[in-house]
């Protein structure tokens, strides 16, 4: 394996590192993560029971299917995750954010965002 230099080091941590930009506490996500997929699993099977109970003693053909048509009828909950953003980008935000809120001089912040997008290797804009 060889070795990487600094700059190649750099350019793939802005790639590749991710970092939280839905604006919650990255922490909380192990357990939100875990809620949100629960949630909508279990009011699939609360639906789905609801309206078995309908069917249930002695089913003929008739009622059989319209308690399979009215399973398929509702679509189904589902929730899934949202990939976190890569490092660049997050970078590239926070210093236009602090550009427009007068934090940081246009001229030095449109720098810095140069930088972060030649060390990306992205076309400046």
């Amino acid at each position: 394996m060889r070795r990487r230099s600094p700059q190649e080091k750099k350019r793939l941590s802005y790639a590749k590192d991710r970092r939280n930009d839905y604006g919650e506490n990255d922490k909380s996500s192990r357990r939100n993560i875990r809620r949100n997929k629960q949630a909508p699993h279990r009011a699939n099977r609360h639906h789905d029971h609801q309206i078995l109970e309908a069917a249930i003693g002695v089913v003929d053909a008739q009622t059989g299917e319209d308690v399979e048509a009215r399973l398929l009828v509702k679509r189904r909950k589902a929730w899934r995750k949202v990939p976190d953003a890569p490092l660049g980008e997050i970078v590239q935000g926070t210093l236009r954010i602090r550009i427009s809120q007068g934090i940081d001089a246009p001229e030095r912040g449109e720098a810095r965002i140069r930088r972060v997008r030649q060390r990306q290797r992205q076309p400046i804009r």
